[in-house]
């Protein structure tokens, strides 16, 4: 046990690497990065939350050191504040961080007023749906993104906002996770997205279908 929530054992740093190598592939290719385990609760110096290394971090800095790309901005829509990522880049004008979940909740981050220059943090209340979540993004990420004016746009893409899924309470559908992706998509000439939660089996995969219909429209 590394925390009280992140299980290692003798193949996980392995799988941990074979995660982040995808995501930098996803970079590459515009493509979403099908990766266990995710990413977005790691800090600097420690696992957290299930995540042992931050798979879209990584990708940002892959992007600016080997591809050149100056400015990226990442869009976080897991049903957790995407901690890890937020404390990564805080001083960092390079990278934009945008994040909408449900709030108060774990990891305890990302609360109304938190936040900085090139860090917007949209906290929803529990039982939030498709309406919540688009007018979240339309209203306050799109507009602090465009500004911004990114050349890469990562997305952290969790389901764990989904109706049924078990370690929330929220209520997105699948129709708001399409949506979701396709404005995504629309904020930069470049997009790729990395999985982070989801915790229903039966529903995840027509969940990131959905998805990928979205970024792809």
């Amino acid at each position: 046990m590394l925390d009280p929530d992140t299980v290692a054992s003798e193949t996980s740093y392995e799988a941990a690497l074979l995660a982040a190598g995808c995501a930098l592939d996803a970079v590459d290719r515009q493509g979403f990065a099908l990766v266990r385990p995710p990413g977005h609760h790691a800090l600097p110096a420690r696992a957290m939350g299930f995540c042992l290394i931050d798979n879209v971090a990584v990708a940002a800095r892959y992007a600016q050191a080997e591809l050149g790309i100056g400015r990226v901005a990442i869009v976080d829509w897991d049903v957790h504040h995407g901690n890890g990522t937020q404390d990564i880049f805080w001083d960092d004008d390079s990278v934009f961080f945008a994040s909408i979940h449900q709030w108060p909740f774990y990891p305890g981050s990302g609360g109304p007023g938190e936040g900085n220059a090139t860090t917007v943090n949209v906290p929803l209340p529990g039982g939030s749906g498709d309406v919540d979540y688009l007018r979240a993004f339309d209203e306050v990420v799109s507009p602090a993104v465009l500004a911004f004016e990114p050349k890469l746009v990562l997305v952290s893409a969790g389901f764990d906002a989904h109706v049924e899924d078990p370690l929330a309470d929220m209520r997105v559908t699948a129709d708001g996770f399409r949506e979701l992706a396709r404005r995504s998509a629309a904020l930069g000439p470049r997009t790729a997205a990395v999985l982070e939660g989801g915790y229903d089996p039966r529903t995840l995969p027509a969940l990131v279908a959905a998805a990928l219909e979205g970024f792809q429209e």
